[in-house]
């Protein structure tokens, strides 16, 4: 199990790469777009005016050339002034192609299909290079980026199933693929960065959510597993409260005391946390209040907690 959050296939904040007052909007805040489609066109006039300019220059050195070489051909011009015109011809093409890639550049449209934000333009705003006209993000396929430490990279391989669970959607699980891990690990957390490809057809995960990721391994464990709250944590180990049964004797009557047990911990899940080393399959231990115990505590068992650990918890206040 790992944090992590869902980021989109495809997104982009869409912005102009070249300057310009706005004169048409083609969309709505919120609309579902298609690759292509106009968003927003910038005044061009001062580009068409350019153009026109640019392609008379085209034409006339174009009639030019088209001179010289039938002069070359009769032999009564140069080599090198049928080359310059030939070389004016390209040029005034060259710079025509680049008032007309201006003016395409002055139609933003959608780079892929997907769906906009909220609009951040209005009709007859100049627009500055770089700023922002509109989130776009494509929904239908989602990623979910977590980390893992180190010691589970060995278990882990692209291909595995994950589960996913968010906050918005609580008791629902959405199903994907570990479809990539990073070939070097942080190495301040010594942690490995995974992502899983979610199907999103219906758009209910959305970029930036808080996700809680699983990977599910190909094997399944038997492990002993105690309430998280039966842990008593401290910076000398880990340690549980085993409840043993204590024959009568001249110190007292029978009953039952507590043993403090060092452990070593693993994974948890839910409300349970497993034990590696320490304790045995049906030993007792104690789950609540254990920072009140000492070894060797006489004590009274009572199971009538509230609320009971579950591996998959939901709290009624969450």
């Amino acid at each position: 199990a790992a944090i992590g959050s869902v980021t989109a296939v495809q997104g982009v904040n869409v912005s102009a790469e070249l300057a310009g007052k706005i004169v048409e909007l083609g969309f709505e805040s919120g609309a579902v777009v298609k690759a292509g489609d106009l968003l927003v066109r910038l005044d061009t006039s001062s580009e068409e005016a350019q153009l026109r300019a640019a392609e008379a220059q085209v034409d006339w050195a174009r009639i030019s050339a088209e001179r010289a070489r039938k002069l070359r051909a009769e032999n009564t011009l140069s080599q090198s002034e049928l080359d310059s015109a030939e070389a004016s011809l390209k040029q005034n093409q060259a710079n025509a192609d680049a008032i007309r890639a201006a003016i395409a550049k002055k139609s933003i449209r959608a780079p892929f299909a997907g769906q906009l934000g909220i609009r951040l333009v209005n009709l007859g705003e100049f627009l500055d290079v770089g700023k922002p006209i509109v989130s776009l993000q494509a929904l239908d396929t989602v990623y979910v980026d977590f980390s893992l430490p180190q010691q589970e990279l060995a278990q882990v391989k692209p291909g595995m199933q994950v589960r996913v669970q968010a906050d918005t959607y609580p008791g629902q699980r959405f199903a994907g693929e570990l479809t990539a891990i990073n070939p070097d690990l942080d190495t301040a957390t010594r942690s490995v960065r995974l992502r899983a490809t979610l199907s999103n057809a219906d758009g209910r995960l959305r970029p930036g959510m808080f996700a809680r990721a699983e990977v599910i391994l190909p094997q399944a464990e038997n492990l002993v597993v105690v309430p998280a709250t039966a842990v008593l944590n401290a910076p000398f180990g880990d340690s549980v409260y085993v409840i043993e049964n204590r024959p009568a004797s001249t110190n007292g009557p029978a009953g039952l005391v507590v043993r403090q047990q060092f452990v070593r911990i693993g994974r948890a899940r839910g409300d349970f946390i497993a034990i590696e080393t320490g304790i045995q399959p049906g030993e007792k231990v104690v789950s609540a209040g254990v920072f009140k115990l000492r070894n060797g505590m006489s004590v009274v068992e009572n199971n009538e907690l509230t609320p009971k650990p579950s591996a998959a918890p939901k709290p009624a206040d969450s």
